[in-house]
């Protein structure tokens, strides 16, 4: 039940309606404190540190901190007026309430800040993020041959890749794609996402209890606003303001990855909760780039993962020792330039259910990469200068015909046309040049 979204330049007021009220269905906006499923005293220590950050505040500005409807800040407001915590201060031109904490809701949120330095929107509850999680699933809507070809038409890839890679995206299976450097697995890994299309809600944080798990990484998570941006004082209209309307999110690792990316970490100075890759990773593709090379090994790391790749689902613990369940609901990719056989076993390759290799290209795609490269760096290229590349050089030195090799040749001519103000042609004399400088 993603959210749909519309690929046409000038969005209608009937289609912006559309996603809007998707939104509103998947997560509605709570009125009441029982409705954000948190508990009364996680809010008022949320709102205190926000008015300890801020100084004084209206409560239009701590509705858009905690992204809460205002009868809800005002319960909350009414709340630490009882016990002295909070205090009036002088209105503003236009007539609005402004407020501060006491001297004793200062030490009050000083005390909450040092149990728990998250300051931010207010956490969703985590059986909540389950269930929409589930629901948000890219396997709720299969991709078709048609939809993956429309998806990845920027590349130029054999129609066998497009069969094996199309029913490999609706599995619920990890896939393992392999073969010799520069055969395009990373590249095309980066441009999946295409193929699905669509927006998610990611929540900012979770509770999980009194705790709280920033989710949001705005370096990963990119958002999509509507242009029918509802009033934050609205109690009807619009969905929930924890949970943020985003692209799909692609994270992709390589050999920087350690085992405690995996695991929920905990900074100790500033008393915060991040989330790993996996879980920022939720409702899109996590690719991990160059198995094998990574500082946690492939055996280390699918024996971590047996239970998520399994059943979709996984298994994270707090700095206290608790834990809880997560969904594990993304599309796992592994790319490796390796032979996967001296990886993992047997037993861990079939887990993986789909294994898919990249080999070098025929002749004609090859061709068409080539001049698809001079279109894009404006290059003129004629056909007996590429037949000369073929013959004098990939021919006669043995060399396969990768993908990546007529971006990396023609990318040094380009280089070279530029440096001393040549026409922008490519001539047999560049290319001897640029492959004696490509090639050790």
């Amino acid at each position: 039940m993603a959210l749909e979204e519309r690929r046409v330049s000038n969005l209608d007021s009937s289609a912006e309606t559309t996603v809007v009220d998707s939104a509103h269905q998947l997560a509605p906006r709570p009125t009441t404190i029982k409705g954000t499923g948190l508990s009364e005293s996680l809010l008022l220590d949320l709102l205190l540190k926000h008015l300890l950050a801020g100084g004084v505040l209206t409560k239009e500005q701590m509705v858009k901190l905690l992204g809460v409807t205002g009868g809800i800040i005002q319960h909350l407001l009414d709340a630490a007026k009882a016990l002295a915590w909070v205090e009036n201060r002088q209105t503003t031109i236009d007539g609005q309430m402004r407020y501060a904490l006491s001297a004793g809701g200062e030490i009050h949120a000083k005390q909450a800040l040092s149990r728990n330095g998250y300051l931010g929107l207010a956490p969703v509850p985590l059986k909540q993020y389950g269930d929409i999680c589930k629901k948000q699933s890219s396997r709720a809507n299969p991709i078709t041959f048609d939809m993956l070809e429309k998806g990845l038409s920027a590349l130029v890839l054999p129609k066998d890749l497009l069969f094996k890679i199309g029913p490999a995206m609706n599995s619920s299976r990890p896939v393992l794609i392999y073969g010799p450097p520069g055969t395009g697995k990373s590249y095309l890994c980066r441009h999946l996402n295409l193929t699905i299309g669509d927006n998610v809600l990611i929540p900012y944080a979770l509770a999980i209890g009194n705790e709280v798990i920033q989710v949001f990484d705005p370096e990963l998570h990119h958002r999509v606003e509507t242009k029918g941006n509802v009033s934050s004082l609205n109690l009807v209209k619009g969905h929930d303001p924890r949970w943020l309307r985003c692209k799909r999110p692609l994270r992709i690792t390589g050999g920087e990855l350690t085992a405690e990316m995996l695991e929920v970490q905990f900074d100790s100075h500033s008393r915060t909760y991040m989330a790993p890759l996996q879980l920022k990773a939720n409702n899109g593709i996590l690719l991990l780039d160059d198995l094998g090379r990574q500082k946690i090994s492939a055996k280390q790391l699918f024996n971590r993962w047996i239970i998520p790749m399994e059943e979709r689902r996984d298994f994270l613990s707090l700095q206290s020792g608790e834990h809880f369940e997560i969904p594990f609901e993304l599309i796992l990719l592994f790319s490796t330039n390796l032979n996967p056989k001296e990886l993992v076993d047997e037993a861990f390759l079939r887990r993986l259910g789909y294994k898919i290799h990249f080999d070098a290209l025929d002749e004609a795609l090859y061709k068409k990469i080539w001049f698809k490269v001079c279109a894009d760096l404006n290059l003129s290229c004629t056909e007996e200068v590429f037949q000369y590349l073929l013959d004098e050089f990939h021919k006669r030195y043995k060399k396969p015909l990768i993908p990546c090799y007529p971006r990396d040749l023609l990318g040094i001519m380009s280089d070279q046309i530029s440096f001393m103000e040549f026409e922008r042609v490519v001539t047999p004399s560049l290319v001897d040049s640029a492959w004696s400088i490509y090639f050790v």
